[in-house]
């Protein structure tokens, strides 16, 4: 049982009650209705905003209301007691068996435990990555990759039908330039002496491979004029950065539903198709722009062109649909995209590098534009990540030449360390990522306290010698849970399901892992509550009476632990 789901329906057919006895009126909405954990503990166990919300469509002073809620509220099965707050917030404390209990839901639900049905089936399509296939990916894809994939399996544990995506934009200039680039290491391959990597090509050495690649398939077949090579390689070029791609995605444990091609986008007509449906629907006109912020009429070229009126659907200017020379604008081709994207689901969400973040409106305007719906597309804006070892940065690869790839931070710190980790702060804020810090033992490294938490409480059960179903022993008196340490922890495991749907409802994955590095500290504080007092140790020799229900407590942290960290894709550990 979802704790805070429950009693907010408790305190809605209170509510409901009085509109039937006209104390409210019968239609009042109570969708914004909630009951949350009050911000400080001793306020209670619950929280409810309801007379603070009802307060104006029932006519009647928040504090006025809440005493006529609470008169009522106290009435409803497991409220100990309630209080009021300041100009009218409720808050309730609940008897210890409506926590105690919900050790039981967890045992039954494993880890199941927190899957919520809010999604009601609905379509999520979660874009992230989507890298420019002009090389292998960097450290900061692995931050967006990261958080894009745990929002995914977030989504999906609320009820949510989620198709995760990778953009690839092998249109356009940059894959001219790659396929450039990759000629020149098969000439070098074939024994030329290419000298320095001209300006404007890809220095990195990882095209090296590709070269050689080319040579032993083609031979010298492709010294010929550009306009011969040139579609061979772009081709080959685009697949192998993108095999590339794929690998360290697998390694790093993301693995997508859906690669589209940009290319392939362009080539269907799909591009001229959604610019002409923009334009029936009157979105599109003939003007000119003024010169940027900055630039002076002088050094500005005006010129009539085709604009999309992105000013209307909250944009700050009025967007180019088309280039001087006739072909679509890469916001042409976005704009197609996401048409097709949303044709296939209801919601979209993006996960954005901070270079981005002066695209989000534009893109917004579009997709409001197309589909009528405001809200129907969501911009998570990921900031920069700054590599460190022991406190001092780390120096570039030299594969990449003027990036760290992805591959490098994998092998020194591997996949769980650098997934919690990456998930340690909010997307919207720049973090400093320390080799030394996620492989370090130590409390102050977020992912190991975790996996340690795990660990700890499955050696109690093997300690146990426990090999069958913990669930089943239906003789475990949870009452005897009544010390505060083990309440305040099943308050965490009881509160998981809340956590669960708030992060999904707010796109923040980050929350989860918040969440379990307090669920790890309680657990931990407990564990040590026992090594300094024998008579709140786990397991209490002839003692089954005490030991039963602290064992299904410590089953359910594991359970716990696991399915939370199921959702950002790290792995839990037995032993340690």
């Amino acid at each position: 049982m979802n704790i805070f789901g429950h009693f907010e329906d408790e305190i809605r057919k209170v509510i409901a009650d009085l509109a039937a006895t006209g104390v409210l009126p019968q239609d009042i909405d109570t969708r914004r209705v909630s009951c949350e954990a009050p911000r400080e503990e001793s306020r209670g166990d619950l929280a409810t905003n309801a007379a603070m919300i009802l307060s104006k469509p029932a006519a009647m002073k928040p504090r006025d209301l809440a005493e006529i809620i609470a008169a009522k509220l106290v009435d409803i099965t497991g409220i100990k007691s309630v209080e009021i707050a300041g100009p009218g917030f409720i808050n309730m404390r609940l008897n210890p068996d409506q926590w105690q209990m919900r050790i039981n839901d967890i045992l039954a639900a494993k880890e199941a435990w927190g899957t919520s049905t809010i999604g009601k089936g609905s379509h999520v399509n979660v874009e992230y990555v989507s890298a420019n296939p002009t090389g292998p990916l960097h450290a900061a894809h692995a931050r967006g990759a990261i958080i894009g994939d745990s929002l995914a399996a977030l989504l999906e544990k609320t009820g949510h039908k989620v198709t995760r995506e990778y953009y690839v934009n092998d249109a356009g200039g940059q894959v001219d330039t790659l396929a450039r680039s990759a000629h020149l290491r098969y000439r070098e391959a074939l024994g030329e002496n290419i000298g320095d990597i001209p300006k404007g090509f890809y220095p990195g050495t990882y095209l090296k491979d590709t070269g050689e690649k080319l040579a032993k398939i083609h031979g010298d077949a492709l010294l010929v004029d550009e306009t011969e090579w040139m579609p061979i390689i772009k081709e080959f070029a685009i697949d192998d950065m993108m095999q590339g791609v794929k690998e360290d995605l697998l390694r790093l444990g993301v693995k997508m539903d859906v690669f589209s091609s940009e290319r392939q986008l362009v080539e269907s007509g799909m591009v001229e198709k959604s610019m002409q449906d923009l334009d029936e629907k009157g979105h599109v006109y003939e003007g000119v722009l003024e010169p940027p912020k900055g630039k002076s009429e002088e050094g500005w070229e005006s010129r009539v062109q085709s604009l999309f009126k992105a000013t209307n659907f909250g944009d700050d200017v009025d967007r180019p649909i088309k280039k001087s020379d006739g072909t679509w604008t890469y916001f042409a081709s976005d704009v197609a995209y996401h048409l097709d994207k949303f044709n296939r689901g209801d919601r979209l969400i993006n996960i954005w590098g901070a270079d981005h973040g002066g695209y989000v409106k534009r893109m917004q305007a579009a997709v409001y534009a197309m589909s009528g719906n405001k809200n129907a597309l969501d911009v998570l804006i990921c900031q920069l990540v700054n590599l460190m070892d022991h406190g001092k940065p780390v120096k570039m690869s030299k594969r990449a030449g003027t990036f760290i790839i992805l591959a490098d931070v994998l092998d020194n710190v591997g996949k769980d360390a650098l997934r919690f980790m990456m998930l340690t702060r909010r997307a919207d804020q720049t973090m400093d990522f320390d080799y030394a810090k996620a492989v370090e033992q130590s409390r102050d490294n977020p992912v190991f306290y975790v996996q340690y938490a795990h660990a700890r409480a499955s050696s109690v059960l093997r300690n146990a010698n426990i090999s069958d179903d913990i669930s089943n022993n239906t003789e475990a008196d949870l009452s005897k849970l009544t010390d505060a340490a083990e309440l305040n922890l099943i308050k965490i495991m009881a509160s998981f399901p809340r956590m669960v749907e708030a992060s999904a409802l707010a796109h923040e994955p980050h929350r989860i892992a918040f969440y379990l590095n307090d669920l790890a500290s309680a657990f931990h504080a407990l564990w040590n509550k026992g090594r300094d007092n024998p008579d709140l140790k786990f397991i209490i020799e002839d003692d089954d009476e005490v030991t039963a229900p602290r064992l299904k407590m410590v089953a359910a942290a594991v359970l716990v632990i696991r399915s939370g960290l199921a959702i950002l894709g790290v792995e839990t550990v037995e032993k340690m």
